[in-house]
């Protein structure tokens, strides 16, 4: 198992009184050692072990008792014995207090604990109620000058949002916005970093309940902050919602730059989500009727074969050939790797709509009259759709035409002539508007 040590390992501090003899120290430490060796091929007798060097230093407690109390608690967790795992954390957090170990090191060891326990998931009523009183019986050992205490209440309040307890998570989103404030109670700007991550908590919340004017807000802010240097995956998180909230307005090209910038960002932490955004930036490309290929940027391209997002590769690609039997072969045949995407299917039905509009205005093209049956044929439509769908494109003027309902027929006019037509007719009003005044002047005078 990897040793996730302090610094404080690497200089040689003396806990113990003078009149302690150095074997002592040497036994101690052999004790520690042989039993970290132990941890993954016999945690029992590791643990024992580590009970063993408590006990050597139970007079004086020191480095070593306090290095085997973390051991202990990772073994624990991992043991899967959350309220012994507790009770052996707070002792090892009353070392600060004894002057054992200095709080540098103290607070070195809490960090990479917090990071160890945060690895489980909120997925039951068990663990929750674990991680929510590890994280309470941290933060009622720091002050919120510590650099620690806002990196666990975020892990906090990140907690409850993936257990969904969002009243919990917004008075914790309280206390974290007070901490970015200076004191005259504006934001710190000093604190730009932190403030960013709030308000990614706090995006994430708003996507989730649906609620867009704040989600508009806090996304504006979140962008305009000039002093902070943010981990990418915060702002991953930022860009991400701010795609899904462009996608809900229908403004799919702002969609696309914020899950093309989403991508990049998670790919260089190197986040799982980086998938997801490349999956959204591709529908996005296609709603916007984009002639550019996602995967021709150098940040995707090594994508384009991943099986994960081949399926949305193959959609791509018969969308830009205009191939709707086939794009809605892909459709049905990829129903885990597309459907199951929440957010994918939600624009599932714009996202037909829009490749068979762009098929649609292709096959007219040629004619000047086509029946309503061919076309319904070739889009693999009801009847009843083609015509909802030429209303729609003859009243946006995407097509110059007429529906012929009785014997169900597009007649087209030629776009050209019909502007021409216009033009002399708009010529000749104006030519008679003038001979008319010219008329009255002449009578008036």
């Amino acid at each position: 198992m990897e040793d996730e040590e302090y610094d404080g390992d690497q200089y040689e501090f003396e806990y113990t009184d003078d009149d302690e003899g150095p074997d002592a120290m040497v036994d101690v430490e052999n004790q520690y050692y042989n039993s970290k060796g132990e941890m993954e091929s016999n945690p029992k007798e590791a643990l024992e072990g580590f009970q063993t060097v408590l006990e050597m230093e139970k007079e004086n407690p020191g480095r070593w008792g306090f290095k085997s109390l973390k051991q202990i608690c990772k073994l624990m967790f991992l043991n899967n014995q959350p309220d012994e795992m507790l009770k052996r954390y707070q002792e090892l957090l009353t070392y600060s207090q004894t002057g054992s170990v200095t709080r540098n090191d103290r607070e070195k060891v809490i960090n990479k604990l917090v990071d160890f326990v945060s690895t489980a998931k909120p997925d039951s009523d068990s663990n929750f109620q674990f991680l929510a009183q590890f994280y309470e019986t941290t933060l009622a050992c720091l002050n919120q000058s510590d650099r620690l205490w806002f990196g666990t209440k975020v892990k906090l309040c990140r907690m409850c949002f993936e257990s969904k307890d969002y009243q919990k998570m917004q008075k914790i989103l309280k206390e974290l916005y007070l901490h970015c404030e200076g004191s005259d109670g504006q934001e710190d700007s000093k604190k730009g970093t932190q403030l960013q991550e709030v308000y990614a908590l706090e995006i994430q919340l708003c996507t989730e309940l649906k609620n867009h004017k704040k989600l508009k807000e806090l996304y504006n802010k979140s962008t305009k902050i000039k002093s902070a240097i943010p981990h990418p995956r915060i702002m991953g998180v930022i860009r991400e919602c701010g795609g899904k909230m462009h996608m809900s307005e229908g403004d799919w090209a702002k969609a696309h730059t914020d899950f093309f910038e989403a991508f990049k960002n998670y790919d260089e932490a190197g986040h799982p989500r980086r998938i997801h955004c490349l999956k959204y930036l591709v529908l996005a490309n296609m709603l916007a009727v984009s002639k550019i290929n996602p995967f021709d940027s150098p940040e995707a391209k090594p994508y384009r074969d991943t099986p994960e997002i081949l399926a949305m590769t193959d959609l791509l690609n018969s969308y830009e050939q205009n191939h709707i039997k086939e794009f809605e072969r892909i459709l049905q045949n990829n129903k885990q790797s597309i459907m199951g995407d929440a957010f994918i299917r939600l624009y599932i039905e714009d996202l037909l709509r829009t490749i068979r509009t762009q098929v649609l205005i292709n096959l007219i093209k040629p004619y000047t009259k086509i029946t309503i049956s061919y076309i319904s044929s070739e889009l693999n439509i009801p009847p009843e759709d083609v015509e909802s769908l030429l209303v729609a494109l003859i009243l946006d003027n995407k097509i110059s035409g007429h529906i012929d309902q009785i014997n169900q027929v597009l007649e087209l006019r030629d776009s050209q002539k019909a502007d021409t037509r216009y033009t002399d007719l708009s010529r000749w009003a104006n030519h008679i508007a003038n001979l008319h005044s010219s008329i009255t002047n002449k009578i008036t005078h």
